[in-house]
């Protein structure tokens, strides 16, 4: 009889990252447990207390992560089209695809007043913001502009996040029809 796969080869403090943001994403900050956890990886908890001092330690790994591949993943990709517009497009795209598979955004807004959420948040969406801006900029807009605009834009990609996860038939659910309502939100936040 096999072993499964996760016991052949020890977890990994990034393992249960991916769990607990895993975990967050279907049940909220409540769903990380050290035990449920535990047992959809295959392990023990001595292996949780390998890697982490307590849950909040968890917790703020899982943070990392999502600040990670959510965030900074995506700006990297996004940054890798030499064209403004056209990176406009694709940040639009890539996280609307996104938030049809993917709640953890629901989550971490729910969260938004917790002592260890609140302040990564609070960096994310700075960080989020101050590049939604600076995609303005590259399109030759003004500081003042690009500004209402940047801010309009992250707007919107938050209603889109609540619809997609309150109310998923308002939402364009097809590739054609995300790319067309793609295309009619950058022609309007993007008029002269």
């Amino acid at each position: 009889m096999g072993v499964p796969r996760r016991q052949m080869s020890r977890l990994t403090a990034d393992d249960w990252a991916a769990a607990a943001l895993e975990a967050m994403a279907r049940g909220g900050l409540a769903a990380v447990a050290v035990e449920p956890i535990a047992a959809r990886l295959g392990a023990t908890k001595g292996s949780f207390y390998w890697h982490f001092a307590n849950r909040d330690a968890l917790i703020t790994a899982a943070l990392q992560r999502w600040e990670s591949e959510h965030t900074e993943a995506v700006i990297r990709l996004v940054d890798a089209e030499p064209d403004p517009l056209q990176r406009l497009r694709l940040l639009f795209l890539t996280i609307m695809e996104a938030t049809e598979h993917d709640t953890v955004e629901v989550a971490m807004l729910s969260t938004a007043d917790h002592p260890l959420v609140a302040p990564v948040l609070r960096r994310v969406t700075q960080r989020r913001m101050e590049y939604t801006v600076d995609l303005f900029a590259g399109l030759g807009f003004g500081a003042a502009e690009a500004g209402a605009r940047g801010l309009l834009a992250f707007s919107a990609y938050l209603g889109h996040v609540q619809l997609a996860h309150a109310v998923p038939h308002l939402v364009p659910g097809s590739a054609t029809a995300r790319r067309s309502y793609i295309d009619r939100a950058i022609a309007l936040l993007t008029a002269r």
